[in-house]
């Protein structure tokens, strides 16, 4: 599949008579798409049923004159002030109760049935005028669903919202009663008008409440999506994409998608490392300037799932961000080794964030390809430079898969709502898991948790999964290698209730969970061999073969055929070991990887990615400081 660059730009905020040079400017660097229209309500309709839209009508003229494909976003995600006068209470709320104020952006309820007609109102204004513009060749839903906290609210509307949810579920609350396990604490309800939202409760919730609330959450995001896609495929034949934020998991990102053609997302490595990640100081101090090496690859890979095999990065950091803890620039070459490392997972389209630097509002300290001066940022070339590379290699095809890693959204969910231990993170527990497959070298498939066929990958990893439904289940003897569960994996009822059999209850494995425990971070459990767990133990018990012990003897990965179950949280060369000793027996070729360098199968070729700061010698390579080279595989 040909691969294009391009970017996001705000006409809105620019004079008429600067748009022309810039399209141009746009063109000669070798961008073929522009967003625009996603932040721009108030000027759109700067009053309840004044459409003003001549203006974008120019806009979308002059950027395709030049030859540029538009990228057309709905305004859903910054309502202007006139919204606010009309439905005082569309405000979310916040877990202490504080209604979110106007001054920024994402400050609507999912729930809210009089601002999502309004949202149906102007999308349909849009696409009706702009489903066959020529210039129109895709379409963006809202803007960063669940960016800033803004998935659950606490208002008003969500509590009726919520319990009409309940009532269609359980029927009866005599069900709902039984499902969440009321009779505990004299919890029990007679009546679906009694139930309020689980905040504000003298110490925590029924965790059975909190994780229906969190699916009830998720599954306004996806019907509000979904509201705008029916409109959108009445007018018109473009592809639709919603651009989601890396570590955002209050939502089902699998069930958005499925509405969409398109799944993007917004790539910020150097934000993301300071604010996102947790690492050691060391670690970020040594990708201070270039990034975590594996957190874009992972949602790389989650996003090609999502999108079904089509995605982009919608917005690619060029230059320093304005909100994260700490915002340095990136070393010279880490906006291209950006670009590139998204190509080789697969990514039709990487679009830069943003045209030109905003000399007002929050993000003015946000880099851009150009400054405000117009003058070109250092991002500039380098996006020219992909730009060149891709005219004369514009085909970067994906390789297959050596190892699959589920995740699961509700996973996630569950575990934020009874952690059990500080450190215990559905997110931090894979992603550590993704880190060890990428650190050996092999190219990694995120799978949603209903897979129904296991049979393309020879290594599948599932830490954590909240509890193994019937698809997955059904799907295990298709795997011809080995399928890992990690701790905590099916140790719940879809009821949060622990199941008879004791977890992890997998078929043909005779273990039983019967204690965990967890640990703190300056505690850990050592294994026989070497290598040690933290964060999360688990003590087992049956007679499934025992392949590793702690030192005390007890029980840390058992095995029966195909299956095996980890007992625990090893740190991260513990990990990389026994999934290099898993690869070596399902007949996979691993690489040792360098701290800093990465690699990616594509097309024939191994993509070599230094992350480092000075230059690395691999395998008789020698890859410059943020740099990447690409060799026959």
């Amino acid at each position: 599949m040909k691969r294009s660059l391009g970017v996001c730009y705000y006409p809105e905020h620019w004079p008429e008579s600067q748009w022309t040079d810039d399209a141009q400017r746009m063109a000669e660097a070798g961008l073929t798409w522009v967003r625009i229209g996603e932040f721009a309500w108030s000027r759109l309709e700067p009053a309840p049923g004044k459409l003003e839209l001549d203006w974008l009508d120019r806009a979308i003229e002059t950027l395709g004159a030049a030859g540029l494909q538009v990228v057309l976003g709905t305004p859903t995600a910054t309502p202007p002030r006139w919204m606010l006068d009309r439905h005082p209470d569309m405000l979310a709320v916040d877990a202490q109760g504080r209604a979110r104020r106007f001054g920024s952006r994402r400050h609507y309820c999912f729930s809210h049935a009089g601002y999502l007609e309004d949202c149906r109102r102007i999308v349909t204004a849009l696409a009706q005028r702009y489903g066959g513009n020529p210039h129109v060749a895709a379409w963006q839903t809202d803007n960063e669903y669940g960016c800033h906290d803004t998935i659950y609210s606490y208002s008003n509307a969500a509590r009726r919202a919520f319990r009409t949810w309940l009532a269609q579920k359980y029927q009866s609350p005599q069900a709902l009663n039984r499902a969440w396990g009321n009779v505990f604490w004299s919890m029990e309800y007679d009546s679906f008008d009694q139930i309020d939202l689980p905040n504000l409760t003298v110490t925590e919730p029924n965790p059975a409440h909190v994780l229906d609330f969190k699916r009830f959450s998720s599954d306004q995001v996806v019907a509000f999506n979904r509201a705008q896609v029916d409109i959108l495929r009445r007018h018109t034949d473009a592809p639709i994409a919603h651009n989601y934020m890396g570590r955002i998991v209050e939502f089902d990102h699998y069930k958005v998608g499925a509405d969409l053609d398109i799944a993007s997302w917004d790539s910020y490595p150097l934000g993301f490392l300071s604010d996102r990640l947790e690492a050691s100081a060391d670690h970020k101090a040594a990708f201070l300037r270039q990034g975590d090496p594996d957190f874009q690859a992972f949602h790389h890979d989650l996003y090609r799932t999502v999108g079904r095999g089509r995605w982009w990065v919608m917005e690619q950091q060029p230059g320093p961000v304005n909100w994260a803890p700490h915002n340095p620039a990136p070393l010279p070459g880490m906006v291209r080794l950006w670009t590139w490392e998204a190509f080789a997972h697969g990514a039709e389209a990487v679009c830069y964030f943003r045209w030109r630097q905003a000399p007002f509002g929050q993000e003015q300290m946000h880099a851009g390809l150009l400054r405000p001066d117009s003058a070109p940022a250092p991002g500039l070339a380098e996006a020219a430079q992909v730009a060149r590379e891709l005219a004369e290699a514009p085909q970067v095809d994906s390789a297959p898969a050596d190892v699959a890693l589920i995740f699961d959204y509700e996973s996630a969910w569950a575990w934020s709502a009874q952690p059990q231990g500080a450190d215990f993170d559905y997110f931090r527990l894979c992603f550590a898991w993704y880190r060890a497959a990428r650190r050996l070298g092999l190219n990694v498939d995120i799978l949603p948790p209903d897979t129904g066929d296991l049979s393309p990958w020879r290594l599948v990893l599932a830490p954590g999964l909240f509890t193994l439904n019937r698809q997955l289940r059904a799907a295990l003897p298709s795997c011809p290698g080995a399928v890992v569960f990690g701790p905590r994996a099916n140790s719940r009822t879809a009821e949060f209730a622990i199941p008879t059999p004791l977890p992890p209850n997998l078929p043909g494995l005779d273990a039983r969970v019967t204690r965990v425990q967890s640990l703190p971070p300056d505690c850990c459990e050592a294994l026989q061999g070497g290598g040690r767990l933290v964060h999360w133990l688990e003590d087992i018990e049956g007679t499934a073969e025992v392949t590793h012990r702690r030192a005390d003897g007890a029980a840390a990965m058992v095995a029966a055929g195909a299956l095996r179950y980890l007992a625990g949280w090893p740190d991260g060369p513990t990990l990389r070991r026994l999934l290099r000793d898993l690869c070596a027996e399902v007949g996979l070729k691993t690489h040792d990887m360098p701290a800093p360098l990465r690699q990616r199968r594509a097309g024939g070729k191994r993509y070599i990615f230094n992350y480092g700061a000075t230059a690395v010698e691999w395998q008789g390579h020698a890859i410059a400081p943020a740099n990447l080279i690409a060799v026959p595989d």
